[in-house]
């Protein structure tokens, strides 16, 4: 998909976080405090990325997961912007951005997916879609 595309199907905030890399602000995503059972799928492309199973609470302000769902769809790379040394997560489906893994997170895995809100859809069991 073209970034005219990608323009004309997300919204403006939704481009910028998935297609240019950006962060949303802290505490302010509507999947943060999601707590039911379900899948987290990719907000451009629709592919699992994770789900409920390994969510929890960092206090970090965005949602995190300690491991990616068994479907692997998540992507890494370095990422040297603003003067910091990170991983960045992507769907390697599309290539969104999704935010950065971090290892400070709890075992079995000991990661910390540190995920943009809005980056991600929420599709509860039985239940309809809910974007982030």
């Amino acid at each position: 998909m073209s970034q005219i595309d990608w323009k004309d199907k997300l919204s403006q905030d939704e481009y910028r976080v998935c297609r240019m890399g950006g962060t949303e602000r802290p505490f302010t995503g509507i999947l943060l405090n999601e707590n039911r059972e379900g899948e987290y799928v990719c907000k451009c492309c629709g592919v699992t990325l994770f789900t409920s199973e390994s969510k929890y609470d960092t206090g970090c302000g965005w949602p995190s997961f300690y491991d990616q769902s068994v479907d692997k769809n998540v992507g890494f790379r370095e990422d040297h912007s603003h003067g910091m040394q990170r991983v960045e997560i992507f769907c390697k489906q599309c290539d969104a951005h999704l935010g950065h893994v971090f290892p400070d997170g709890p075992q079995p895995t000991g990661e910390r997916y540190c995920v943009n809100s809005i980056s991600l859809s929420f599709n509860p069991d039985g239940n309809e879609q809910v974007k982030g």
